[in-house]
């Protein structure tokens, strides 16, 4: 088994804690959280360590599952692969592609693996549709929800648009030729609504609000 801990014990947090611990595959040893009066509350309620030193934990883990806000992707990941271990990140990857692209430089350094946690590549109604579509050439998606502040640390293309944006890539067997979109923070800081159109060399237009 593989031992593994966890940063960050919010919402999504609690979800890789429970899940890790039920796992058969995994030894859960414990998770940090940077605010010590949540990580305890957590502790007490739920039975996980609660680590208060990030780097004592990361130490003593072979698996460093991060699951912070997305701002601090890097920095804990950096950290994390630069003790050689192993890596489960939440996506957005990073908040930015030059931090992303030194993310998979830094992997193949050290030699570790990395994954993103783009959950809807296994949502069983995508997979079990996915095998039945050939060349599509027309995509519409549409991805609304009630606003949730929890998300606001990144633009909505990041927290939500990119799951289908990964699935469409996944589908269309051709480079991308263009791209227009249009955002608008209606109620947070950032885009929280934003329609994309893509197209792509084959001809294919995919159309994602």
């Amino acid at each position: 088994m593989l031992k593994v801990g966890v940063l960050g014990a919010g919402h999504l947090g609690k979800i890789h804690l429970r899940l890790l611990q039920e796992s058969s595959k995994y030894e859960l040893v414990g998770f940090y959280d940077p605010d010590a009066i949540h990580g305890k509350k957590v502790e007490a309620e739920f039975g996980y360590r609660y680590y208060d030193n990030i780097n004592t934990l990361i130490d003593a883990v072979e698996v460093v599952d991060i699951v912070t806000p997305t701002l601090s992707h890097f920095d804990c990941a950096k950290k994390a692969i630069e003790k050689g271990k192993h890596i489960f990140l939440e996506k957005p990857i990073t908040k930015t592609l030059e931090e992303a692209e030194t993310l998979l430089v830094l992997e193949k350094k050290y030699g570790i693996k990395g994954q993103v946690g783009h959950v809807e590549r296994f949502n069983p109604a995508f997979t079990a549709i996915k095998d039945s579509i050939h060349n599509p050439m027309f995509i519409e998606t549409h991805r609304l929800a009630e606003f949730n502040p929890r998300g606001t640390d990144v633009p909505v293309v990041l927290d939500l648009m990119i799951h289908d944006i990964d699935a469409i890539l996944s589908v269309v067997p051709s480079e991308v030729k263009e791209i227009h979109a249009s955002g608008v923070s209606v109620i947070s800081e950032s885009p929280d609504i934003a329609n994309a159109r893509i197209a792509f060399e084959n001809g294919c237009v995919a159309n994602l609000t």
